[in-house]
């Protein structure tokens, strides 16, 4: 048959020949209209005049088609059903995906009012196959197909349409296709499930699992299996996405010990390599003095006269005991005490645990003996790390001998020993001693002393170190402070002493070249008193009291006069003022100190983060997939504490330690902040083997996904409520002097009682996850659609660029969770902004409120408001309700993507449908046609209402009929 008079073999030949569907992911088909290639049987209703099955024969090869036309004749209601197409159990979505053609309503005279251009796709479930029987009420709606392009004149347009169909429970099910007056052509059907493909990932084998799973979950957990000779602690796991794509490991498989990693096996490891551990690794060369290992060796032995000690890695080279120390030298000083010094061994073996030990041999004559604890060594005779120590306790006229060795971590497992030794002589054991002392001549204030020193070997030029202080009266028995002299003689003469005051002396011998005795004990001598000096001691006491007293009088008049200016502010005039602050004021504000300065990571998180015992959290079910690992909702139960619901991040096995400090650094950075808006973090795990960070649970989520799932449900007023919210926290975080710069609707949580807290304080992370969001710059990658123009060309990030993303979180709230900038690329966004396009007016949108992001979007960042300004002005609102009924004007064209009437060529655009068809919106064309809007200055004089009233829906209105933007799901839009 004809497709309205144009030849069905060509247009067979041209979908043939264009339409191909690419299978970058495994799918089982459960039917194919092409395939078959045969009569599909299909069941007609009305039997007769309805559905047409066309057939030609192309290259040798029957084909079929479907089609109907019945334009001409009113109101129409055709259905074409399929025949029962088998279930596979595991299936519960499939995707149906249609090939069609659809004939322009204008080309049919007169027809225009009844003509359509689109059909319906329902289905019906069953256990068994129904045969001819056919019922319009057991179907249930699919989707209504819509064609991009329509077909007019003798260029034909094929159009491919994809749609789920599911959940499925019974055997099978029947697809129809409802025709409600177009003129349309079925050239091919496919049903079909997706497969995530048997896998090997990180040396885990995964089995072919059927997309979406029994529950259709948006992730299905799927168990997998080490190859062998690999191991995991955690049992390895991928998940199944419904597109059959797997995403987010979980749990490692790592090679045995003497295997490594080639590819997705386990080899053994080649001669002469090793691998000790269970690890990702691969085999190491042998180190250094050790034997060739064999295939699949775990360690290398060592070589003959090299060891290894028990806390020596098998990745460690063999060593040797050390050479002997060398440059052994001793310096003796006339007081019998001696300094022993040494040069490090020429080889250390290989190690740089090298400690010395002394021994000692006293001989007197031919006889010698070890010295025992007749010797004392400074610090001590072994375990030395210095290459020096000191000996005392000597005797004259004796010889010693020392020996020192050097020893490292192995010397124990070897017979050699590594000594050097030297032997010296000493003249002098100990210092003369005082043994007694006399007073020559008295006075009042000063003593005349003299004392002797024993006649046992005195040396020549000896010094004297003379201490004398007061006697202490009972009162003063705390205070001792004495006066020390150095005489050359052994006499003095003592002035500037107290009348009729005792003293205490005491004396020590010195030896030329350092050496010194001991102290003498304590000799009391006192002056004689002083005649008619009383009175003269009494008018000084006088003098000095009547001078003191009138200092502290001066002192306290000054210190009254001060305290009553601070009490009576009032009497501060002019420019004085500015120097006077109240307590408050002088309170110190917190600051936020970051981590990174920190040289050891893990003291910011001990310091900031409280540590959480891992028996204290219990993980109830996955919620989510970080970069790190996964995200659980949990509970935490600390004793003494009721048990409370939390959100537990986890850093899954096999991480490097920079992945550990990246992951513990966004808790480094929450543990500072403690306000009502800000997440709130319960604490860490960091002193078991697996890490986590615990904080509290927020029951609904993303900002962002939240509004989109309750579309239309809540007042301006509430939503500006939540915007008071996150703002109350950024002017805490501002305050703290810290800068955010990724704020935006998918970092805001909210919980049960609709508070928004400011969460995610890790950008790094939440970027390299996000491609579509991002710029890449020479410093790294910014989220443009909600950073501020200077931070995107200078990379100064300040409380002010905070600001401007703040406006845009404004934007996303009172649009309910609409992408900014809609499907603009970067480059375009970055482009508007700096010709001075700013987002326009959500539908439904407070005028103030909209004035308030457009001070947010200022080029100026200096006349941008700051956060306490935005906290106030909310305030303000909420306390009026009044101010938020006026909404701000409304621009049709930018809020449907168009700011001019004219293409990217500069030409105006011919007619209102190819406006629409330029921006990806041809499915409303009818809308403006059935309202009489066909020029393009029709469209700039429309208003709100008129937009709403003819059927578009902009942001605002309810999900299910506002304008859907052209594209896939962008990364962007979830947490």
């Amino acid at each position: 048959m004809d497709f309205l008079g144009i030849k069905c073999h060509f247009f067979l030949f041209v979908f043939i020949n264009s339409v191909f569907i690419s299978e970058q992911t495994k799918v089982e088909v459960l039917l194919d209209m092409r395939a078959a290639r045969g009569e599909m049987g299909w069941l007609p209703s009305p039997f007769a005049n309805g559905w047409e099955i066309d057939q030609r024969v192309v290259n040798g090869s029957q084909l079929y088609t479907y089609s109907v036309c019945k334009v001409e004749e009113g109101e129409q209601d055709n259905w074409l059903r399929t025949t029962f197409i088998q279930r596979q159990p595991a299936a519960s979505r499939v995707f149906v995906e249609l090939g069609f053609i659809v004939r322009d309503c204008s080309s049919f005279d007169g027809a225009s009012l009844t003509c359509k251009e689109t059909f319906n796709l329902h289905y019906a479930e069953s256990d068994a196959d129904v045969g001819t029987s056919f019922h319009k009420t057991q179907f249930r709606k699919v989707a209504t197909i819509a064609p991009d392009e329509i077909t007019a004149g003798s260029e034909l347009r094929v159009n491919t349409e994809t749609r789920t169909v599911g959940p499925l429970s019974q055997k099978g099910f029947y697809l129809a296709f409802q025709d409600i007056g177009a003129c349309i052509a079925l050239l091919s059907l496919r049903v079909y499930y997706k497969v995530c493909p048997a896998t090997v990932q990180s040396l885990a084998v995964f089995p072919e699992t059927v997309a979406g799973g029994a529950e259709s979950q948006a992730l299905q957990e799927v168990a997998g299996a080490c190859v062998e000779n690999a191991v995991s602690q955690d049992k390895p796991r991928l998940y199944c996405t419904v597109d059959g794509e797997w995403l987010v490991p979980v749990g490692q498989c790592q090679c045995s010990p003497g295997f490594e990693a080639v590819g997705e096996a386990c080899r053994e490891c080649q001669p002469g390599f090793f691998k000790e551990s269970v690890s990702t690794e691969m085999c190491e060369l042998c180190p250094k003095n050790t034997e060739e290992s064999a295939t699949g060796s775990q360690s290398c032995g060592c070589k003959g006269g090299f060891y290894r000690t028990p806390e020596d890695p098998q990745t460690a080279a063999c060593t040797a005991p050390p050479s002997p120390p060398l440059k052994l030298v001793t310096t003796l000083t006339p007081v019998g005490k001696l300094k022993l010094s040494w040069s490090p061994p020429s080889d250390t073996g290989g190690r740089d645990d090298v400690t010395y030990s002394v021994a000692c041999e006293r001989c007197e004559g031919t006889v010698c003996q070890p010295c025992g604890d007749k010797v004392r060594f400074d610090p001590g005779p072994s375990g030395l790390q210095d290459t020096r120590v000191g000996a005392g306790d000597l005797e004259p006229l004796l010889n010693y001998t020392f020996t020192v060795e050097a020893r490292n971590g192995v010397s124990q497992f070897s017979a050699r020993r590594s000594t050097s030794t030297i032997t010296t002589a000493l003249q002098y054991t100990e210092p003369p001693k005082v043994t007694s002392m006399h007073v020559d001549k008295r006075g009042s204030t000063s003593l005349a002393l003299s004392w002797t020193v024993s006649q046992r070997a005195q040396p020549q030029n000896m010094r004297y170190e003379l201490m004398y202080r007061k006697k202490e009266k009972d009162s003063e028995k705390d205070i001792t402070t004495y006066t020390v002299l150095v005489l050359e003689n052994n006499s003095v003469q003592i002035s500037d002493l107290a009348p009729d005051t005792a003293y205490l002396f005491r004396v020590q011998a010195q030896i030329p070249g350092g050496g010194a005795g001991k102290y003498s004990e304590d000799f009391k001598f006192a002056t004689l008193p002083e005649v008619d000096s009383q009175p003269q001691g009494n008018t000084a006491v006088i003098v000095g009291a009547a001078a003191g007293g009138g200092a502290m009088l001066f002192l306290v008049v000054v210190v009254l006069l001060i305290r009553k200016r601070r009490r009576n502010p009032t009497t501060r005039q002019g420019h004085e003022d500015t120097y006077f602050s109240s307590p408050e004021q002088l309170k110190p504000l917190k600051t936020y100190v970051d981590p990174h300065t920190y040289e050891d990571p893990n003291t910011a998180v001990l310091k900031f983060a409280s540590e959480i015992h891992p028996s204290h959290v219990t993980k109830q079910k996955v919620i989510g997939a970080g970069e790190f690992g996964e995200v659980y909702r949990g509970a935490l139960k600390a004793p003494g504490h009721k048990e409370v619901p939390v959100a537990i991040k986890t850093l899954k096995p096999g991480y490097t330690e920079k992945q550990r400090q990246d992951f513990l650094g966004e808790a480094s950075i929450m543990g500072q902040f403690c306000h009502q808006n800000i997440i709130r973090l319960e604490g860490v795990v960091t002193k078991y083997k697996h890490a986590m960070i615990v904080t509290e649970y927020m029951e609904n989520g993303a900002l962002d996904k939240y509004l989109r799932d309750h579309d239309g449900e809540m007042t301006s007023y509430q939503l500006v409520g939540m915007l008071r919210g996150i703002a109350g926290g950024m002017k805490y975080l501002s305050d703290m002097s810290y800068v955010h710069r990724d704020l935006a609707a998918r970092n805001i949580l909210v919980n049960s009682n609709l508070v928004c807290k400011v969460s995610d304080f890790g950008l790094s992370r939440v970027l390299e996850d996000d491609q579509e969001g991002t710029y890449t710059t020479s410093g790294g990658k910014i989220p443009i659609r909600w950073t501020a123009p200077e931070a995107i060309a200078y990379r100064k990030f300040t409380s002010a660029s905070d600001v401007w993303s703040f406006g845009i979180v404004m934007w996303e709230v009172m649009a309910c969770g609409e992408r900014p900038y809609w499907d603009m690329s970067n480059h375009e966004v970055m482009k508007a902004i700096n010709e001075a396009f700013r987002l326009p007016a959500p539908m439904d949108c407070p005028s103030t409120v909209y004035q308030l992001m457009l001070r947010c979007w200022l080029q100026d960042r200096s006349k941008r408001p700051c956060f306490n300004d935005i906290v106030s002005l909310l305030d303000k609102f909420l306390r009026s309700p009044d101010s938020l009924k006026t909404i701000a004007d409304f621009d049709p064209r930018v809020s449907i993507r168009l700011p001019s009437t004219s293409g990217s060529d500069g030409s105006p655009f011919r007619s209102v449908s190819e406006w629409l068809e330029s921006i990806k919106m041809s499915q409303y064309s009818e809308n403006f046609t059935c309202a009489g809007i066909v020029t393009m200055e029709q469209v700039l004089q429309m208003k709100n209402e008129d937009i709403r009233n003819i059927g578009v829906r902009l942001p605002g209105a309810p999900k299910e009929n506002r304008l859907q933007y052209p594209g896939p799901e962008r990364p962007d839009q979830h947490t």
